[in-house]
């Protein structure tokens, strides 16, 4: 039979494709051997073969028929495999590779086939290279549609990896709280591309400084999720502590900080990942500025896909920012609880003795976007009966913010005790503000240098004749309630907030009769996002003129109209209310002194008789003494009018006032001197003595409690 070479090419075909089967087990051997990546999943085992046996049948039946190469169909489930290729991570060198692969299995079987049908060389030589020309137009043109829908598979793969760490960084970190960081980890994973989700933190930075103590790993679980469908849920439940074992992947993450990636063995044990195994697992390190805080475990039970090397680096990816986000929540947690212990360190932990006023007061840091800030209050004794009531809010948050604070709040002690008027006392802490802010600006380390400020609100209430002066710096105007349910707020003159130096505070004085209610409080109780502060100020009147059990209830009642549900407030919060008391005449006597060395001995008989009248006689010459003492000062060193006053409170109180502006101090009398020391048997008679001025004179007082001087009068050799 004479042959053309295209008729040989047909002949040869024809009789190869009765052997088709052997021609497909010669190429999946090659196959299997050389490009394993082909044959990492029974999914792409399956549908290669398959594939195999089309490309080989399609092969020979178009040279058979004489098909041009160009009009050969691939297999239609060919760009279908180049995608599963692309998304179990095969290079596409793979797919390339078997096509060539192939073709030289088909055509070393065709060529061997030609010899036998004719002995003409030239012939053979001529379909050779038809052969070889067809052949490779095929393969040249179904590797090209495979390579184009890989690529576009990868493309696809790459955008959406690209989305979804778009997405974790919006969905991950949204709030500063550990566990609701981890579990939004645990969600998204489980929203894209995993089944059964646990995220693991090591309990020392959970609940410690992140430092790991020697012994076996200590992990807590705080967050996990998995789907309904084909798995368990895991054994270790979110809040649970439970020990790593040694040398399994968990431990190896977490001492390594490497990420690694599993299929499931038959043989598998149960951990606390699950109570059964997933069919492929990823074991990811949540690591961040070095240090390694846990790790997070992906598992699919649902699809036989398993995890490739592109999984495991968009798990890290994620996993990254999580760590970041935890870290950073881990910690604000710590500053946060850091600040507020600073903070409730420094804000009295209960309200001093006093007679002037019934206290009750409150304090609430701000939600966790906010921090710690520096609001405070404080409730002060004064002389002469008298208390101090202070509200005052440091600009900023956080434990600079509450340092700051503290660092205020004893500079107003410092400078109540000099009982300066309310207007003087906020000039000197306006210096106090601004020789810190000079401080912080020189000091390279302080962060917020430069940036300190306050407001403050000081009054002071004088229960003998029931008036209070109140002085403010920028802060919000205080409010009345009277005594028939009347609310008004105080019109106090405004003044600057401290820190801004050079400007005037003024002090308003108004009546208080007893039983008045006075509130003090913060920005943070009348602003909010969803209301001006004239709406806040208006709930806190109608809630101060709700009826309640006391000032304890009232505070409660204040807190619930004015702040939030649920949760935090926005920023912080403080509350001081005091209801006002009053002292009658039959706690108060007074007497005006001539100057004259003979009225001391009158000022002892009038004190003497109001002792006896109040059942004071104990107190008798101990009050006899200093009264002598301050009378005698008041005479040679001050000016009159000359004023003794007593009060009968809690202690005894005397006061010696008087119109010279000369404050007497203690000083060290010699052996032979005859005065001089007064004012030392004074200190040494009362509990506390001081003096305290007034726009014009000034009083030197002195305070006696009857149980320090028990037994005094019958031995007067100590003095």
């Amino acid at each position: 039979m004479e042959y053309t070479a295209a008729s040989l090419v047909s002949r040869v075909a024809g009789d190869l494709g009765s052997k088709a089967d052997e021609v497909i087990a010669d190429v999946v051997r090659c196959l299997r051997r050389e490009v394993p990546d082909l044959w990492s999943n029974q999914d792409l085992v399956r549908m290669t073969s398959e594939n195999i046996a089309e490309h080989v049948v399609g092969v020979l039946t178009g040279l058979e028929l004489g098909i041009d190469p160009g009009e050969i169909d691939a297999p239609a489930a060919e760009l279908e495999r180049a995608r599963r290729l692309a998304d179990h991570g095969a290079p596409v060198t793979a797919l390339l590779r078997a096509f060539r692969l192939g073709q030289g299995v088909v055509l070393d079987r065709l060529l061997a086939e030609m010899p036998r049908l004719t002995k003409d060389a030239e012939l053979v030589s001529s379909a050779s290279r038809l052969l070889l020309v067809m052949a490779n137009g095929y393969v040249d043109d179904a590797s090209e549609q495979g390579v184009t829908a890989f690529q576009e598979e990868r493309d696809r793969r790459l955008r959406w990896r690209l989305c979804l760490v778009n997405d974790a960084g919006l969905r991950i970190g949204t709030t500063l709280d550990i566990v609701r960081t981890a579990q939004e980890l645990a969600d998204l994973a489980l929203d894209h591309f995993a089944d059964v989700v646990t995220v693991d933190l090591l309990d020392s930075v959970v609940h410690g400084n992140g430092t790991e103590t020697p012994g076996p790993l200590v992990l807590h679980r705080v967050a996990q999720t998995s789907t309904a469908q084909g798995g368990q849920e895991p054994t270790t439940r979110v809040g649970e502590r439970h020990t790593c074992p040694e040398d399994s992947a968990t431990a190896r993450a977490l001492t390594t900080g490497r990420p690694s990636r599993h299929a499931a063995k038959p043989t598998e044990p149960a951990d606390t990942f699950g109570a059964r195994a997933a069919r492929s697992t990823l074991v990811v390190p949540l690591s961040a500025r070095g240090a390694t805080l846990g790790v997070a475990r992906f598992g699919r039970h649902r699809t036989p896909l398993p995890y490739d090397d592109e999984d495991l680096f968009l798990a890290q990816e994620i996993a990254a920012r999580a760590a970041v986000a935890i870290d950073n929540a881990r910690r604000y947690t710590h500053a946060r609880a850091t600040a507020l212990t600073l903070q409730r360190s420094l804000l009295p932990r209960r309200t001093a003795e006093q007679a002037a006023v019934d206290v009750a007061c409150r304090y609430l840091p701000a939600g966790a976007e906010a921090g710690v800030g520096g609001d405070w209050y404080d409730v002060i004794p004064l002389s002469g009966a008298r208390v101090a009531l202070v509200v005052g809010d440091v600009v900023g948050h956080g434990i600079h913010a509450a340092a700051t604070m503290g660092r205020l709040r004893t500079a107003v002690r410092t400078l109540a005790d000099v009982d300066l008027p309310p207007e003087e006392l906020l000039t000197h802490l306006d210096d106090v503000v601004i020789r810190l802010s000079a401080e912080a600006s020189a000091d390279p380390d302080t962060e917020t240098a430069g940036d300190i400020g306050a407001t403050c609100l000081y009054a002071v209430y004088d229960p003998v004749d029931g008036r209070c002066s109140l002085a403010r710096a920028g802060h919000p105007l205080p409010a009345v309630v009277s005594a028939d349910g009347t609310v008004e707020l105080l019109n106090i003159p405004p003044g600057p907030p401290l820190g801004l130096g050079g400007l005037p505070f003024e002090a308003a004085e108004i009546e208080l009769p007893e039983g008045s209610l006075l509130a003090l409080y913060t920005d943070g109780l009348v602003e909010a996002r969803d209301r001006d502060v004239d709406a806040g100020v208006t709930l806190l009147c109608q809630a101060l003129t709700q009826p309640s059990a006391g000032l304890e209830a009232t505070c409660d009642s204040v807190l619930q109209a004015l702040l939030p549900a649920a949760g935090r407030p926005h920023d912080d919060v403080a509350l001081l209310l005091a209801r006002t008391r009053a002292l009658g005449a039959g706690q108060v006597a007074g007497w005006d002194v001539e100057a004259d060395p003979a009225a001391v001995a009158r000022a002892r008989a009038s004190v003497a008789g109001q002792l006896a009248a109040w059942g004071l006689e104990d107190l008798g010459f101990v009050a006899e003494l200093v009264v002598s003492e301050l009378v005698t000062n008041a005479i040679r060193y001050g000016r009159p009018p000359i004023r003794l006053r007593l009060i009968r409170d809690s202690s005894l109180l005397c006061e010696v006032s008087d119109a010279g502006s000369t404050t007497p101090h203690l000083r060290r009398a010699r052996a032979f001197d005859e005065g001089g020391r007064g004012l030392l048997l004074v200190a040494q008679l009362a509990e506390r003595w001081g003096t305290r001025h007034a726009r014009q004179g000034k009083t030197v007082w002195a305070e006696l409690g009857e149980e320090h001087h028990a037994g005094l009068s019958e031995s007067p050799a100590v003095l």
